[in-house]
């Protein structure tokens, strides 16, 4: 199966190259994968934009429910589903993993080292996700180059191999206005912490209004080093 998939990954990889990543390259997904192409959203600005892009395509969405999500992100979620009109499947940590971990080092362990908060993402994203992916070919993904460093060179079409599925970022390229200007164009439900600073937006504990100046990623684990500032959810070659 993944050999299969890899090569039809790199087929695509072709394809893509030769036309560059044309508008309808998420039909040409949908058409090559029925059924098997899912999209993550954390109701961002960005994945408001990619949800409307793929609203009449083939493509489940689902989304990551930590237990720690702002108020404003159940509201945007709420929105979401009565405007586009799409089911959004919801994906819950393992209770026991995690009543074991908040019991062992309390609900709060994530500022007391690095080592804690990643645990505590993996197993509120990371873990849920290994399950959302399961029987899917295609994810499709809102990153945008602009988040991080590391996202600087990622390629729009990629082979994740930790969880053995093609990604594709169809918005990779677009500029923080270009979000913008698309989703005041189409009336797009937003989450309101974006009009209060709020660039980057997860668990409600680990995140905060950025300053001005500040990179992008300022607002997420604000208390540890920049170069640390990764959940686990995205890992590139």
């Amino acid at each position: 199966m993944e050999n299969t998939l890899k090569i039809e990954f790199n087929q695509l990889l072709e394809k893509a190259s030769a036309g560059a990543f044309s508008a309808d390259f998420l039909e040409v997904l949908t058409n090559r994968f029925p059924g098997e192409v899912i999209f993550s959203t954390s109701f961002s600005y960005e994945d408001q934009v990619v949800t409307h892009q793929i609203k009449n395509l083939d493509i489940d969405i689902f989304t990551l429910d930590t237990g720690r999500l702002f108020e404003q992100t159940y509201e945007t979620w709420t929105s979401s589903r009565a405007f586009f009109k799409k089911n959004i499947k919801a994906y819950y940590p393992d209770p026991e993993s995690l009543q074991q971990f908040v019991s062992e080092n309390g609900p709060d362990s994530f500022y007391q080292s690095v080592e804690k908060r990643k645990a505590c993402c993996n197993i509120r994203k990371v873990i849920p996700l290994k399950r959302a992916l399961q029987g899917y070919k295609v994810w499709i993904t809102g990153l945008r180059s602009e988040h991080s460093a590391g996202r600087k060179e990622m390629p729009q079409l990629e082979w994740d191999p930790d969880h053995q599925i093609i990604k594709f970022h169809p918005i990779l390229h677009w500029t923080t206005e270009q979000v913008t200007d698309y989703v005041k164009t189409h009336h797009l439900p937003y989450n309101h912490l974006h009009k209060k600073g709020f660039v980057s937006i997860g668990c409600e504990p680990c995140t905060r209004a950025i300053k001005e100046g500040e990179d992008f990623r300022a607002g997420r684990w604000w208390w540890e080093d920049a170069d640390k500032k990764e959940c686990g959810l995205h890992v590139h070659q």
